[in-house]
């Protein structure tokens, strides 16, 4: 297993500890991801996602969508069925599962489907103004100077 000494990142920038953080825990996580059930992501606009997951057999009650900690949560429990059923063969696996997604930042869940065994979770990237690039104007120094003087005299 590689071990990386992140400290030279930490003492270099100023504000990334969020950036730094997430490095850490990437590089610390568990190489075996689950891999029930399968799901897709795509990317329906420039600002817009959908994370579709098979969720054959479970019911609407059955599934729960959270976002908490910066991360998307899909859970399922299958409650037990009343009458015992013989099953000559069991293909459709409707076993509990806990499937996290990390959300980047200013990603917002719009809503979840679910439809022909299907969960389609609909998700939007909205940059906050502040964000955004913006113009700066060029003045001259006489005009800066101009303006201060008025500004002071008010």
């Amino acid at each position: 297993m590689r071990s990386f000494d992140l400290a030279p990142l930490y003492r270099a920038t100023v504000g990334f500890d969020r950036i730094a953080d997430l490095m850490d825990r990437a590089l610390t996580a568990d190489v075996a991801q689950p891999t029930y059930p399968p799901y897709n992501i795509e990317k329906i606009a420039d600002d817009a996602y959908r994370i579709s997951i098979a969720v054959a057999g479970f019911a609407p009650e059955d599934l729960t969508v959270e976002v908490k900690d910066g991360a998307l949560h899909v859970t399922a429990r299958k409650a037990p069925e009343a009458a015992e059923k013989t099953y000559l063969h069991r293909g459709i696996a409707t076993r509990a599962f806990d499937r996290r997604f990390a959300l980047a930042d200013h990603v917002r869940v719009t809503g979840a489907t679910q439809e022909h065994g299907m969960l389609h979770i609909d998700l939007i990237r909205e940059t906050p103004e502040a964000l955004k690039p913006r113009r700066i104007e060029i003045g001259r120094p006489a005009a800066i100077e101009a303006k201060a003087l008025e500004n002071a005299t008010v």
